[in-house]
């Protein structure tokens, strides 16, 4: 299907789509199809090579009575004519079914629908007077139990794909590089932490309040003899499980500890080899998530006796819960 053939997603058209299915709101997967301009076959092509991110909660076939009561309510369908029962789509469906479908035109509509669903939610707080209590009740809690679910989805996709778009930045050669000030000379912001780190034999010791993806993201050449553990109070929350998770998944090698720091912390610090003959010790103006972004320096400290005893009085530290 061409794009000039594709439907034009409407409150009307997404209305008229959604139907009431063992007491949950579904689209079909033929109507799907013709917003993401698909043929139905094609369709589910592309959700059976990612059925795993598909949960019964999420898709489920219809019945022969289900496929028969909504015949019924309707006099034409588009659906009507196949050889197989329909594919149910729940709300939290459609929104996984939006990290599948892939390219310029899918990330459009599926735009489109993520506004026109919030619209809908957003009308049925506005109509909350008319409704009776009962009604309310219960559309209140499953509105809150779908934005929350959705929530922590869409918190999901977003991972994912800031992930990709941060490990591209440290790889992609035509991309704009940040500088920032290591030891006095002006040097690319992810090569001066990747030759510090690439120091360590044993352990790095991080410490830094304001952590996020990048400061994972800069980690993930470390050897895998070394130990990493950061100390940080995740200010602002910048670093999620789901990241962490990620990460993980991505790079098993990688060997990540989080702690608390205390709160104690201002500064930023990296400690290379900690209590060995060969410990390093920087001193880091900014946050590495920050690195290059903003004007800040890193320098490597001469005396590492007058910092002997950070790392020991934080390593009793509790885990950081992100």
């Amino acid at each position: 299907m061409e794009e000039k053939d594709l439907v034009v997603l409407t409150e009307e058209y997404l209305m008229s789509k959604i139907y009431i299915i063992r007491g949950v709101q579904v689209m079909l997967d033929a109507d799907l199809a013709v917003i993401y301009g698909y043929t139905t076959k094609n369709f589910n092509r592309q959700v059976k090579n990612n059925i795993e991110r598909f949960d019964d909660d999420f898709r489920f076939q219809l019945t022969d009575t289900e496929v028969e009561i909504l015949r019924c309510k309707n006099c034409t369908s588009s659906w009507g004519g196949t050889r197989y029962h329909p594919y149910a789509f729940t709300e939290l469906g459609i929104y996984v079914l939006m990290t599948v479908l892939k390219g310029d035109l899918a990330v459009s509509q599926s735009k489109k629908l993520i506004r026109l669903f919030k619209k809908l939610k957003d009308f049925a707080i506005q109509i909350q007077n008319v409704l009776p209590g009962a009604e309310l009740q219960t559309l209140a809690i499953q509105t809150q139990n779908n934005t929350e679910d959705i929530r922590q989805i869409k918190q999901q996709m977003v991972t994912h794909d800031e992930l990709s778009v941060v490990i591209k930045d440290f790889t992609d050669p035509n991309l704009k590089k940040d500088y920032l000030l290591y030891n006095g000379q002006a040097v690319e912001a992810d090569l001066a932490y990747s030759e510090i780190y690439s120091f360590a034999k044993k352990t790095i010791h991080i410490i830094d309040n304001y952590i996020g993806l990048k400061t994972l993201a800069l980690l993930k050449d470390v050897s895998p003899k070394v130990k990493v553990t950061i100390f940080s109070d995740n200010v602002n929350h910048g670093l999620h499980q789901t990241e962490f998770v990620d990460f993980q998944r991505e790079y098993p090698n990688v060997d990540i500890t989080l702690k608390t720091s205390g709160g104690i912390y201002h500064d930023r610090y990296i400690f290379i080899d900690h209590g060995t003959k060969n410990e390093m010790v920087f001193h880091c103006g900014g946050s590495s998530k920050d690195g290059g972004k903003r004007v800040t320096s890193i320098s490597r400290v001469e005396d590492v006796m007058l910092y002997q005893n950070i790392i020991g009085n934080l390593q009793n530290n509790p885990a950081l819960q992100l």
